[in-house]
């Protein structure tokens, strides 16, 4: 089978466990990481993420951004609340609506140069294929391809190739595999744990019955011969965590570009 693996879409989360955006290019940093990517995140008083590990009550609350990422439209699920905040000059208001809709003290975090990634040492880019979520979004009657990319919120999604391509990504060995997308190198590292948080309605937090149970039984079944088997302590894990080397800083990617594997 010919395949021809390209960049489809590119996702950031700017509010680290609140919905993300649609871009059709996105800025590497000297970090790894992607511009604006979870250059946010929601702390409580103990200095712990308030996400959807934690509080369920983050699945109903909806964001727009606007005016480069910092005005912000927020409204919660199923009711007719709306109000606009901005990030810098409307903070101190924004974490009081906050604190009075989780009924908790909350704080609004804030770092630009690494974000606030889930896997500490591979902070690039989540990376997952179409054809993966296709795949994934059948084995659960009532979930949608749409709504499986929303639970498990990838930042590159490629298209192109067949379900599960992404694991050629890493090695038994753990050592990184190196690939291009247009002319920036990146690290595939490890295949990303999954939490709680795919196993519930994106929309208002309903759990989707026996979903990793599933998940796990059909992962098993379906993993693809190019899969590192060793890496799986279990099988309740999807799409790849990654690095960038320093030297891709200021590089731009964009929705179309070609991937290549070294």
């Amino acid at each position: 089978m010919s395949l021809s693996p390209y960049l489809k879409q590119i996702f950031i989360y700017p509010i680290k466990s609140l919905d993300g955006i649609n871009l059709k290019k996105a800025t590497i940093l000297e970090s790894g990481a992607l511009k604006h990517d979870r250059e946010y995140a929601l702390i409580d008083e103990k200095g712990k993420f308030i996400n959807g590990k934690r509080n369920s009550k983050i699945h109903q609350l909806r964001v727009k951004f606007e005016a480069d990422i910092k005005l912000i439209s927020l409204s919660i699920e199923g009711t007719d609340t709306q109000i606009m905040f901005h990030l810098d000059g409307g903070r101190t208001a924004l974490e009081s609506w906050l604190t009075h809709y989780f009924n908790c003290p909350v704080k609004l975090a804030q770092n630009t140069l690494t974000g606030f990634p889930d896997d500490l040492k591979a902070n690039g880019p989540t990376i997952i294929s179409t054809a993966t979520l296709e795949t994934l979004a059948s084995w659960f009657p009532n979930v949608s391809v749409e709504e499986m990319r929303r639970r498990l919120r990838a930042n590159l999604e490629i298209d192109g190739v067949p379900p599960f391509w992404e694991d050629q990504l890493f090695t038994e060995s753990g050592e990184p595999v190196r690939f291009k997308i247009g002319d920036i190198l990146i690290e595939g590292v490890n295949p990303c744990q999954r939490c709680i948080v795919p196993t519930r309605n994106s929309e208002n937090g309903e759990e989707t019955p026996d979903f990793q149970k599933l998940f796990i039984n059909k992962r098993r079944e379906t993993l693809p011969p190019w899969t590192a088997k060793t890496r799986f302590n279990h099988y309740y894990k999807v799409s790849i965590n990654t690095n960038i080397p320093p030297s891709q800083a200021g590089k731009i990617l964009h929705q179309g570009q070609t991937i290549s594997i070294d």
